[in-house]
């Protein structure tokens, strides 16, 4: 990333935190040396650079940018950063991330596609030559699961734990979350996830589409009522929408690691919220300059119209008719655009 990009990304974290009335202080006996935005913050940019608590304190003392961002006097100690992270609720960064999301659409908006899966970050510390060496294969990780929207990219809920548990468990806790987060029409989820149950929750208490493949073993009857009926009638085409969300994943991993600093579950937990934060944001500065280019586009359509009307004056030529401007727009979300979703088995929400 660039300096620039820094700097946006730090004036979206900065607006986000506001968004969220984070108190400025944890209690009315605070030092009041650092407000709780500008060490939230400071959070978001030591994970997007990938540093230490230490090295990250160090750089910060020659970003004089970043500085007059956060009207930052004097640069905070490392230990502080570390100590406010142990005393921030998770449920702040949770609010954090609703707000985000519910920025990004406009009230009401349904999304066409959500999907669902599961992937895992290391918290091990020993090195792959240590465990070779040894023998001893360290499977530490923590088990996440993510509800993405498949024509943004954006991350709507997420739940994790530190134990390997079976998907289907997740799931239904994550459909809950993804539901009061943003309604879907339709969810796709793979094999891990096929069973009744998740099938019912989905199209009777979420009034919305489920496809699932059914997983078919030989001599083997199909039970369930909506698991009979998607393995007579499976759209292909819908279900490969779901490999955005290993996009997704693989973009987490790969732009803000894989591998997680913390020791303690809860603030691993903590850790894994903060890197989702980041990546919403990042969609976000994204789909802005997206617009703006657009934006520009089309208000430059006028002003050639109006040049070519004066060159025609200039020659004594009566001007040609023009013909009526049709400016581009962004294209629409519509639900007919997917087979799956012209089945009209959508309800009221609930």
């Amino acid at each position: 990333m660039s300096s620039s990009q820094y700097i946006r990304l730090t004036e979206a974290a900065i607006s986000a935190v506001r968004a969220s009335h984070l108190p400025l202080y944890s209690c009315k006996y605070s030092k009041k040396t650092y407000t709780q935005h500008q060490l939230l913050v400071l959070l978001l940019l030591k994970e997007q650079l990938g540093q230490d608590y230490r090295g990250f304190t160090d750089l910060v003392e020659v970003m004089d940018s970043i500085r007059h961002l956060l009207h930052l006097e004097t640069i905070p100690h490392f230990t502080t950063l570390h100590k406010f992270l142990q005393r921030l609720s998770s449920l702040w960064l949770t609010r954090i991330q609703k707000r985000l999301v519910a920025s990004l659409y406009p009230w009401g908006a349904v999304i066409p596609i959500t999907a669902i899966d599961a992937s895992g970050f290391t918290s091990a510390y020993a090195s792959s030559y240590y465990s070779l060496r040894t023998g001893k294969t360290h499977r530490r990780f923590l088990k996440v699961s993510l509800a993405v929207d498949t024509t943004t990219q954006v991350i709507l809920a997420a739940t994790m734990t530190q134990h390997p548990i079976a998907d289907v468990r997740m799931a239904r806790s994550l459909l809950k979350e993804s539901h009061r987060t943003r309604q879907a029409a339709c969810y796709v989820l793979d094999k891990g996830y096929d069973a009744e149950s998740i099938h019912r929750q989905i199209r009777e208490e979420i009034h919305a589409i489920s496809l699932i493949p059914v997983r078919t073993r030989k001599r083997k009857r199909i039970h369930g009522r909506y698991r009979r009926e998607l393995a007579s009638t499976f759209d292909e085409k819908t279900y490969h929408r779901r490999n955005l969300v290993e996009t997704v994943f693989s973009v987490l991993k790969r732009t803000l690691g894989e591998s997680l600093r913390s020791r303690k579950y809860r603030l691993q937990a903590k850790e894994i919220k903060i890197k989702i934060i980041l990546y919403n944001l990042k969609r976000t500065l994204a789909s802005h300059s997206i617009q703006i280019l657009v934006i520009i586009s089309t208000e430059r359509l006028p002003r050639t119209v109006e040049i070519l009307r004066d060159i025609a004056h200039l020659d004594h030529a009566s001007p040609p008719q023009p013909e009526p401007l049709v400016f581009p727009r962004l294209p629409s979300q519509e639900l007919g655009n997917f087979p799956c979703l012209m089945q009209n088995q959508i309800g009221p929400s609930p």
